[in-house]
């Protein structure tokens, strides 16, 4: 299995980086209980991106148990912060 080192992944444009990071914060505004990784991984966005948006305080992450096909698993649900509702109604200006 071979994984992409984060510093030799290319770097986005920074109007592309912004605009992902609206769409994800967008994404977890939607669902007053947060998102699942899963969910947010299914729609495009990088665990690197999901870990900027945290590191950042626009998003925070906890883990939580769930049952799924009579079993528990963990899982990661990611919610926006306060300060990521407020970067959401900056962009929108």
């Amino acid at each position: 299995m071979s994984h992409k080192r984060i510093d030799r992944v290319p770097p986005q444009s920074a109007f592309k980086r912004s605009s992902e990071r609206h769409r994800a914060l967008a994404l977890l505004a939607a669902f007053p209980d947060g998102s699942t990784e899963a969910l947010l991984l299914a729609h495009g966005f990088s665990i690197e991106m999901m870990a900027e948006l945290i590191r950042d305080g626009h998003a925070n992450a906890q883990a939580e148990r769930a049952m799924a096909g009579g079993r528990t698993i963990e899982i990661t649900r990611v919610r926006i912060t306060d300060t990521g509702r407020r970067a959401l109604v900056e962009r929108a200006k």
